[in-house]
């Protein structure tokens, strides 16, 4: 298999859960405060650390213990509010703001199938799904408790423009809206995971859906918030610690996960905890999943098992205009990759005239990881200029895996090591709010460390740096929103050592790649109806090659394929065209929505006809 380049356009129709919202109308006046009661809407009692969304200004509050909250400093204009805690809801309900004056609003909350779900991933702040230029969908722990899985990819699955890519159940990751592989970003609190899922299939991410808040899928291209690789779309799955949090609440709160299967013996549990004093938070957890084979009508489905386990803790000081947090996590796990043995003994017959001691004879293979994860992050806000407030995180990821080769004897060896070290670091700045403008604009940045050595080591080593600046700005008024944005971003490759070529008979030196591109983004948001609205999103985006479809040369298992990398392969470009019809009624929430993307110099696997190691 050959990297090459070719146009491709991918059109689908995608159903889906919205929400509504409506526009605020701000002046510069004097400024009023709202406040109120969240309520239980049966019994009319209060609910205490319920979150209150004030969504055109993207504030938060927390209720107290008789369930009051209260936003202070709200400028004159009409604004939307929404509570929610676990699985209670409320709806969106409108208010108007006058100058200096208090308003008061109780918001009642319902257990309800129909939710408002809020998202952080559309544009960097909170906000309702509905009320999102982009097309988005938020699930909660109380949702991804009903399909509970040791992979993100089969928890996902089935979800609106989500299906799923597999080489056995610990290694199904998401694909969106046909797009996978390095087109799609998986984060965990808005930082990219750091594992190599997206290299090949047999691959798998470390995320155990029973330790999250929850996770937000957002589908089409996402490049301006979060990177040239997010094409497809990005998935965030969501601690609810880091990056989340905007103040320190009193006490001690949890929550427990607990999960049970029958059809692969699926046992697992997870405990979240937090506990603040002041301004300071505390928190930690932990847990894990644990699969045995599947059992199947016609059979059992060896060497399917996975065993996934995680732990984390952290501390925060949250002042009333600054704000500092660190946090550790650490993964590890051990999968099974269904019928890799027999494949590979297809592949790679004994020699005529030889005889094959069946001692040596492969059984299975697993892959065996471990991550480190450390984030620090800090920010001002409140500052009346404007930049309202900043944001900034540096974060490392240690990840390593081994591909365990077990034999007919009973010995296990390990074929393939991975090793790939990740520094990201960020810095978001929010804008104040001007009549109908707000925005955000930053800096982003990643070194990668990424080597490899045994029996899949396709490529050498090879150091990426990558940097970009980008903007993201929103036009409010009466009877329409528009968004628009843009991301320049610079990819650099170097690799280290020798590595093949095509060709060549001997190891030679690859040379190093640079890319610079750039994205851009402009969407509109019209209401058309009480209960509808109309979107509609242009965007141009960039993608620079992946070191694997750059460099590597040999058999790939995890693929089927010999891969043969490019060293000339240039940027992606792709246009796309994102339609969507929402509408959100007390009892229905549907939308419907059409988008269609033409790319230029797709890259993609082309076969050459050419036998390799059987591959």
């Amino acid at each position: 298999m050959f990297f090459k380049r070719r146009p491709g356009t991918g059109p689908l129709l995608v159903p889906g859960l919205i929400l509504i919202s409506t526009v605020a109308l701000l002046s510069a006046q004097r400024a009023g405060m709202i406040t109120g009661k969240v309520l239980v809407e049966q019994t009319g009692a209060p609910i205490h650390n319920a979150e209150v969304l004030l969504v055109q200004l993207n504030q938060v509050a927390e209720t107290t213990a008789d369930g009051t909250y209260t936003f202070l400093d709200v400028p004159p204009g009409v604004y939307d509010l929404v509570a929610y805690v676990g699985s209670l809801n409320s709806r969106t309900e409108l208010i108007r703001v006058r100058p200096g004056e208090t308003t008061r609003l109780d918001l009642k909350l319902k257990i309800s199938v129909i939710k408002e779900e809020v998202t952080v991933t559309a544009k960097g702040t909170q906000e309702t799904a509905f009320e999102a230029i982009q097309s988005v969908t938020s699930l909660d722990s109380f949702d991804l408790a009903q399909k509970m899985s040791s992979s993100i990819g089969e928890v996902l699955d089935g979800q609106p423009g989500v299906a799923k890519r597999s080489f056995g159940p610990g290694s199904a990751r998401p694909v969106l809206r046909g797009f996978e592989g390095d087109r799609v970003l998986v984060m965990e609190d808005g930082i990219r995971v750091g594992s190599l899922a997206a290299q090949s299939g047999d691959h798998g991410e470390p995320i155990d859906a029973a330790n999250l808040e929850r996770i937000e899928v957002l589908k089409g291209p996402a490049t301006l918030l979060y990177g040239s690789n997010a094409v497809g779309g990005v998935v965030n799955a969501i601690t609810g610690h880091l990056g989340d949090h905007q103040q320190s609440h009193q006490g001690l709160r949890g929550q427990f996960t607990g999960v049970a299967g029958s059809a692969n013996a699926q046992g697992g549990a997870s405990v979240r905890t937090e506990y603040g004093t002041g301004p300071w938070l505390f928190w930690g957890g932990g847990g894990g999943q644990r699969t045995g084979n599947y059992q199947t009508p016609i059979g059992v489905v060896g060497n399917s098992g996975t065993r996934i386990s995680n732990g984390t803790v952290g501390l925060g000081w949250y002042g009333e205009k600054a704000f500092l947090n660190f946090g550790y996590r650490f993964n590890e796990g051990r999968y099974g990759i269904p019928f890799a043995a027999e494949l590979s003994a297809e592949k790679t017959p004994p020699q005529t005239g030889t005889e094959q001691n069946p001692e040596e004879k492969l059984e299975t293979v697993d892959i065996d990881f471990r991550r480190h994860h450390s984030r620090l992050m800090g920010g001002f806000r409140k500052l009346d200029g404007f930049v309202d407030s900043i944001r900034l995180s540096l974060s490392y990821t240690d990840w390593h895996h081994n591909e365990l080769e077990t034999l007919a004897g009973g010995e296990t060896e390990i074929g393939t090591t991975f090793d790939n070290l990740q520094w990201v670091y960020r810095g978001d700045f929010m804008q104040e709010r001007h009549g109908p403008s707000s925005g955000s604009f930053g800096f982003w940045g990643l070194s990668r460390d990424y080597d490899v050595m045994g029996k899949e080591a396709l490529s050498p080593p090879v150091d990426k740096k990558a940097f970009a600046l980008f903007t993201l700005q929103e036009l409010e008024f009466e009877r329409v929103k528009l968004q628009l944005g843009g991301r320049v971003e610079h990819t650099g490759y170097q690799p280290r050592g020798l590595g093949t070529r095509s060709g060549e008979e001997e190891p030679v030196s690859l040379p190093d790649r640079d890319f610079t591109g750039f994205s851009a983004g402009i969407g509109a948001r019209v209401p058309l109806w009480k209960q509808g609205a109309f979107v509609a999103n242009f965007t141009t985006s960039y993608r620079a090659p992946a070191l694997e479809e750059l460099y590597n040369f040999g058999p790939h298992l995890g693929n089927l394929a010999f891969e043969i990398g490019n060293e000339q392969l240039e940027r992606e470009r792709s246009q796309g065209i994102d339609l969507a019809l929402r509408h959100h009624g007390e009892k229905i929430h549907a939308t419907a929505s059409f988008f269609y993307y033409d790319i230029q110099d797709f890259v993609f696997l082309a076969p050459t006809g050419e036998i390799r190691d059987g591959l």
